[in-house]
């Protein structure tokens, strides 16, 4: 019968194909003397979409790998072994992509391969931090207590990026209904005006006729609008993933009212805290700036920050390291050199962590209280500047017949 397989090879890629074998067994044998991990193995009428489109593929939430992490965590501080506590998280995952992955860990532990490399075949769940914890755990022994802090790490990630864009989530929202008002507006409702006008044979103000001709352009013209913004949307993407690009972008957006404050104290949680969980594995302090330089997502930051590892490799003290740029906030730096000296450099960086997550909420606040009256001011604005264009010709007409 032909059977379609999904696998993972030695170099952890994803491959996808049918194969003709008795039963999901033999077809299992086949893959892994070939030296691939069988993650799922069904027949060829199950095939689905999602397995025939790569890009359709969803991958598991945040929360799964979270439930994930924490569950391990307890089941392992329990007693239970590595492979006893996937076989029972393997029956408690509800999210079907989840158990996949889980099925596909434990036949690469079951192979031989350690736990760090089995979860370093997905990419898409597990990030380069995850497994570099991970990784430095198992040589440890403290498997237990890491994925327990990764699991309190991951859950403050997730609040964090929850809490920025509900303050974001209420702006984009007016501005979307915003856009799509006038949208309807210059498409459905000025032209009939428009007609209206031209058989009253009235004269135009000024306001009046930029609207009328920004509607006529709108409607004449609209397949020419979208085949700019495309063009311009697609270059932008395209310069936007090039170095240059990257740095202007993100300088770009540091710099602005509110919401650069709020970006900045955002990539001073994410880089201590993960500064600091890499440091209390035992990762070298090098190692850890690197790895804690890719969370960051901001170029001007992870320059920063990689030139600080360099500045340390060669003996620089990590707090003097940092000094040296103006990026790095008094409060980080002073926590860093504290740490040096103590030598719980671990604790000082958790702490500063805290201390930027109750500024950004304190950001977030501010922001959502600032964005209400500027909104509200756009927004008459807007709507003032249309109810003029629309009633000062028809009020000139009432005026005249009087």
């Amino acid at each position: 019968m032909k059977l379609y397989y999904k696998a993972i090879t030695q170099d952890g890629k994803s491959v996808r194909g049918i194969i003709e074998a008795k039963d999901p067994n033999e077809a299992a044998d086949y893959l892994k003397k070939r030296q691939m991990v069988p993650v799922k193995i069904a027949a060829g009428s199950q095939v689905n979409l999602e397995e025939l489109l790569p890009f359709l593929k969803r991958k598991p939430k945040k929360s799964e790998v979270v439930f994930f992490t924490r569950q391990m965590a307890s089941m392992l501080t329990s007693g239970l072994t590595l492979m006893q506590a996937l076989d029972v998280l393997k029956d408690q995952v509800q999210d079907q992509k989840m158990s996949e992955v889980v099925q596909g860990i434990i036949s690469s532990i079951e192979d031989g391969k350690q736990f760090s490399i089995a979860l370093e075949r997905y990419p898409d769940v597990f990030s380069g931090i995850y497994v570099a914890l991970i990784r430095a755990a198992e040589s440890s022994g403290l498997l237990d207590k890491v994925l327990l802090r990764l699991a309190d790490n991951l859950e403050k990630e997730e609040k964090l990026k929850g809490t920025i864009r509900g303050a974001l989530l209420y702006p984009i929202m007016v501005v979307l209904m915003m856009i799509a008002v006038v949208v309807i507006m210059m498409i459905f409702v000025i032209p009939q005006l428009s007609v209206l006008y031209q058989n009253l044979n009235i004269p135009l103000p000024l306001p009046t006729q930029i609207v009328v001709g920004a509607s006529n352009f709108v409607v004449k013209a609209w397949w020419l609008i979208i085949g700019i913004l495309v063009i311009l949307l697609y270059y932008f993407r395209k310069w936007h993933k090039t170095e240059v690009g990257k740095r202007v972008v993100d300088t770009f957006i540091l710099q602005l009212p509110i919401f650069g404050k709020l970006i900045s104290e955002s990539v001073m949680v994410e880089f201590t805290r993960t500064f600091g969980l890499l440091v209390s594995t035992g990762t070298l302090v090098v190692d850890s700036l690197i790895k804690s330089a890719d969370v960051v997502g901001n170029v001007k930051y992870k320059s920063a920050i990689l030139l600080v590892s360099k500045r340390v490799e060669k003996g620089i003290a990590i707090g003097d390291a940092m000094e040296a740029s103006d990026i790095f906030p008094p409060i980080v730096v002073e926590m860093a050199k504290i740490g040096e000296q103590t030598g719980k450099l671990d604790e000082s960086m958790s702490r500063v962590s805290e201390y930027y997550e109750r500024e950004v909420e304190q950001t977030v606040k501010t922001l959502t209280t600032a964005m209400e009256p500027i909104i509200m001011i756009i927004l008459a604005i807007g709507v003032g500047f249309l109810i003029i264009s629309i009633i000062t010709p028809i009020y000139s007409l009432i005026s005249s017949i009087q």
